[in-house]
């Protein structure tokens, strides 16, 4: 259906001509708008699905047994979406087990997170302004019905397996009381349902915040210079720091040797390693340690300075200690972080000026990089305990890795302020947008 309204054909003029105004498509139960959430959902969980298993039969993945593959997709998607896992350890009444497992697959969330963006965006993109209701009504199918996928997924996400204690004296007494250890997995529902349904609130908050043809309610028009410039920019940055992930990875992967594990680690979690390289390329920190015979796949540098019962701080000092090929970080984020100043100022109005430049992307960047460090943390832990004396050797083992929060936070809201600046000047003899002007409110039903 349509509106009509009647403009003055020109200045002077009483003749008057009548424009067709497409009207904002019905909110809430409308068919198109559930028809488009489980598309957007399908994708998401498809994409997000496909990435997973590819992850981890490059893993090996793909020989664990009593088909325990799909359960394992299962929950690295559950985990991907924001879920929480339960990990619990069994070892009979003469021994215990411990163990924990906290860590989000980027690579998997920003696959889903892309795709099903993207789908939720797509029918949005026919207008500047829409009411709030009618966003409402598009975002609330498609949050029902990513909570029921995640739901089912996280019912499928639970499995046990044995653990070989070869000739430790642990499987000596294992096989002589038929009590062998065991570790298994199962979704946290409550939990999982309260993180992803943050998670898929969060997404399409920054999908409206990031596009520049969805449309805005009428009231939020305004902030439109103020928002989505630096935070267009500021996901730019992090993506070409993926991209960048990328490009080293497959360099790695054809001269290094061992193509497989660079390739699951790639598919699985290779924006936990490029942000964290973001985070330290403009002076940020990680604390954390690798102990046993678990540890981080890739790089082997991370996995030096972290190596040890003690905790280590991670900064481009400590990397370089080790490799002084960690300064390139510096250069990196520098060049990054000036041009994504001066693509800021570009998708800007002309009007604004270079300190409010410095404060938009100075606070996007804070913002990003909280984010980045929320994400990022790693908490994996097994140990097996012998009559609850002490753990035995070989078969425990400690990942952590946590940031720096203050440090990291406030040293992005610098850089984005710095970097927003000098973006700014260096823009102006770049071709600039006018002023924005504010759409009229959208005419309402008759």
């Amino acid at each position: 259906m349509c509106a009509v309204r009647v403009v003055p054909a020109s200045r002077g003029c009483h003749r008057c001509r009548v424009s067709r105004i497409p009207r904002s498509p019905s909110s809430g139960g409308s068919a198109r708008a559930w028809r488009d959430a489980l598309i957007a959902v399908v994708a998401g969980f498809a994409v997000m699905t496909a990435v997973a298993a590819a992850g981890l039969a490059c893993a090996g993945a793909g020989d664990l047994p009593g088909g325990a593959f799909p359960r394992v997709v299962a929950a690295v998607v559950v985990m991907a979406a924001g879920g929480s896992l339960e990990v619990s350890g069994e070892a009979g009444f003469l021994a215990g087990a411990d163990a924990s497992l906290s860590v989000i697959p980027l690579s998997v969330s920003l696959a889903g997170a892309l795709t099903a963006g993207s789908c939720f965006l797509h029918p949005l993109h026919n207008r500047a302004v829409a009411r709030p209701r009618e966003l409402i009504g598009r975002a609330l199918p498609l949050v029902v019905l990513w909570l029921l996928a995640l739901t089912g997924a996280a019912l499928l996400a639970r499995q046990t397996f044995g653990i070989s204690t070869a000739d430790s004296p642990a499987g000596v007494i294992g096989e002589l009381l038929d009590s062998a250890p065991t570790v298994g997995f199962r979704a946290d529902l409550p939990a999982t349902l309260l993180f992803g349904l943050l998670w898929i609130l969060g997404l399409l908050l920054i999908a409206l915040l990031v596009s520049r043809r969805a449309p805005l309610p009428a009231g939020l028009v305004r902030f439109h210079a103020a928002l989505r410039p630096a935070a267009f920019a500021t996901m730019l940055l992090l993506l070409a720091y993926v991209v960048l992930g990328i490009g080293v990875g497959l360099v790695v992967a054809a001269t290094q040797g061992h193509a497989a594990r660079t390739f699951a680690v790639m598919l699985l979690g290779l924006p936990n390693l490029a942000w964290l390289a973001f985070t330290l390329g403009f002076g940020g920190a990680w604390e954390g340690r690798v102990d046993g015979p678990f540890g981080l796949p890739m790089p082997q540098l991370l996995d030096q300075v972290l190596r040890g019962s003690e905790p280590s701080t991670v900064d481009v000092a400590s990397l370089a200690a080790h490799d002084s090929r960690a300064w390139w970080l510096v250069v990196v984020a520098a060049v990054l972080l000036l041009g994504t100043g001066v693509l800021a100022a570009v998708r800007s109005p002309a009007h604004v000026r270079p300190w409010q430049h410095a404060l938009h992307l100075g606070v996007a960047l804070a913002l990003a990089t909280l984010t980045v460090c929320l994400l990022g943390r790693v908490q994996a832990q097994f140990g097996l305990s012998l009559l609850g004396i002490g753990e035995v050797d070989g078969l425990g083992g400690t990942v952590l890795l946590d940031p720096v929060l203050w440090r990291t936070v406030g040293l992005g809201l610098l850089w984005g302020v710095v970097a927003g600046f000098l973006g700014a000047l260096l823009a102006r003899p770049l071709h600039r947008r006018g002023r924005v002007e504010e759409p009229a409110e959208a005419p309402a039903a008759p």
